[in-house]
């Protein structure tokens, strides 16, 4: 099972109203690493995740299942 974070981290930065690196910051990982992820080169880690999981309940974001 994938999930679109991509998609999801997007959405989360627009009802945020933050850039990359704010997000970057409040995650405390590199712009880099939210630009990646972005981008869907590569997936938050666990960490990351229980970081972005409360925002995400916050905000009233899902993450939705990738199609394989």
């Amino acid at each position: 099972m994938n999930y679109d974070y991509a998609k999801a981290i997007k959405q989360l930065r627009d009802k945020m109203i933050i850039s990359q690196t704010e997000l970057a910051k409040i995650l405390e990982v590199a712009f880099s690493t939210v630009n990646r992820w972005e981008t869907g080169m590569y997936k938050p880690t666990i960490k990351a995740t229980r970081k972005l999981m409360p925002l995400f309940e916050k905000y009233e974001i899902k993450l939705e299942l990738e199609e394989e």
